[in-house]
């Protein structure tokens, strides 16, 4: 029994390494499926026999009350960035002047994959812990996510080097658009808001305190990196990325290394180009030093090292045509004019609103609306509204103000002596509630799971929730008579607000 055990394990680890390292699988998602199941039957029968890197142990830890801190060994550094050719021919000369090399030098350059970054760190093979990024010298333990991620091996394969006895491997976890457009579909067919890119996606599920919900987040990674290493050393980054991909764990295959400054500018226009075909998003390129020993001697600035530089693409821009203008009216009371427009794909997604900020914006850019303007996503991810297009209003345009009353509770709106920001000065304002109970739910609050921006609209609209308090007071008789709220949806709402 332990020999088959042991064999089902070899064979579905070895699969992993065929599907999601080298994109080429030997068998079916059928016959993965039915070793996966004989596996799970025999380890039921034989629990005392579950080893902690089995195929089937990826999910099954309890949620957590919080995520605890887990400090970098080597601090996971930020990167110089670079907008131009001439800033990353002016990286290469410092580099030189520094090293003063008789000849080129060589760089590994990748994509840089706009994601969340993370550390693995094994022993003796085995997947240990696990931590974001954080400010860089600490970070949280999100261990338990990770070990929900297909891509992430639990126990490193046996390569042309055996595993060393301690190994941090840096990298991205990330959502292929795919997977990322699929999962969006999915949350507005249940009524849960769509999230806003595959980023923000990636962050959101893997910070979530139940790994059952990460589990359901389709979730990828490529490594780009190394911190500490113990019981084995290499020459350069190339070797370190060969050796990662032989031990199991997945790196970027448009990784390559280059000789000299021009090849590896060649390679950020190539990527560049690329950029709107990959099954994935970036935002640049890493181009980095290759070898260890240059590398060092270069080291590390404050807050970022010598040795490596991100180039980052300009931000995606489209054209399209403002048809309205609306007013939010955010917790504080601060109404925030947001531009509607024709929908248009910037970076890779697909918009039809972005924020103008305020009165004072809209007038220095002169946005009317009619207007053809130019959009971007500011960072690869918020949209906004760059400038008008001269010579393309029609006639004058409608130019916008704000109004004098609130568009939702009808109050008086005031700007206060300083200030940029209108608000709406009723507390009572329904827009202000839906708000303030959004941010008490939200994440970064008291993260209660199914009190999304519908059901928030609900309870407030129906009069069962004015304040923080009263969400504390509903039962499952004033829940199950909301719209699209059947008596499990209420139950699991219950139990989230008893948690919190």
């Amino acid at each position: 029994m332990t020999d088959r055990l042991n064999e089902l394990r070899t064979q579905l680890q070895y699969h992993n390494y065929r599907y999601y390292v080298l994109d080429d699988p030997e068998i079916s998602d059928a016959q993965y499926d039915r070793l996966l199941r004989e596996l799970e039957g025999l380890e039921s029968r034989y629990p005392e026999m579950i080893t902690p890197d089995s195929p089937t142990q990826r999910v099954g830890a309890r949620p957590l009350e919080k995520f605890e801190t887990v400090p970098h060994t080597v601090p996971m550094l930020s990167l110089e960035n670079a907008f131009n050719r001439e800033e990353v021919q002016e990286f290469d000369e410092r580099v030189k002047r520094f090293l003063k090399p008789a000849e080129d030098l060589t760089y590994t350059v990748e994509p840089k994959m706009d994601g969340l970054a993370i550390e693995l760190i094994y022993e003796q093979g085995l997947l240990i812990r696990s931590a974001t990024r954080g400010d860089g010298l600490v970070g949280e333990d999100v261990t338990q996510n990770v070990r929900t991620i297909p891509a992430v091996p639990l126990r490193l394969q046996p390569g042309n080097n055996p595993a060393p006895e301690r190994l941090e491997i840096r990298g991205e976890v990330f959502l292929r658009l795919k997977d990322f457009r699929e999962f969006n579909r999915k949350r507005l067919e249940g009524g849960e808001a769509a999230f806003a890119n595959p980023r923000n996606a990636a962050a959101g599920s893997l910070r979530q305190l139940d790994p059952r919900v990460t589990a359901q987040r389709p979730l990828y990674f490529y490594a780009y990196g190394l911190g500490a290493l113990t019981g084995l050393s290499f020459d350069g980054q190339g070797e370190i990325l060969a050796a990662l991909s032989q031990w199991g764990v997945p790196v970027n295959p448009q990784a390559r290394r280059v000789k000299g400054i021009e090849a590896a500018w060649s390679f950020c226009r190539e990527m560049e180009d690329l950029r709107h075909s990959l099954p994935y998003e970036i935002d640049g390129v890493v181009i980095k030093v290759d070898s260890l020993a240059l590398q060092s001697e270069l080291g590390v600035k404050s807050r970022s090292p010598r040795w490596a530089l991100a180039f980052k693409f300009q931000p995606s821009q489209e054209t399209t045509r403002i048809l309205n203008i609306e007013v939010q009216v955010g917790r504080t009371g601060v109404l925030t004019p947001v531009a509607i427009f024709q929908p248009v794909v910037v970076g890779g997604v697909e918009v039809s609103r972005a924020t103008l900020h305020n009165q004072d914006e809209i007038e220095r850019k002169d946005i009317r609306i009619g207007d053809t303007v130019v959009i971007q996503r500011a960072g690869e991810v918020i949209p906004e509204v760059v400038k008008v297009v001269d010579g393309a209003r029609p006639g004058r345009g409608r130019a916008f103000r704000l109004p004098g009353e609130c568009p939702v509770c009808r109050s008086p709106v005031v700007r206060l002596s300083g200030e940029a920001a209108h608000r709406c000065i009723n507390p009572n304002c329904s827009a202000q509630i839906k708000e303030s109970i959004r941010h008490f739910a939200s994440k970064g609050a008291m993260d209660i799971e199914g009190l999304g921006e519908k059901m928030v609209d609900q309870l407030v609209e129906n009069g069962l929730v004015n304040d923080y308090g009263d969400l504390y007071t509903l039962t499952r008789e004033a829940l199950v008579p909301l719209e699209r709220l059947a008596d499990k949806s209420a139950g699991n709402l219950l139990e989230a607000l008893e948690r919190s």
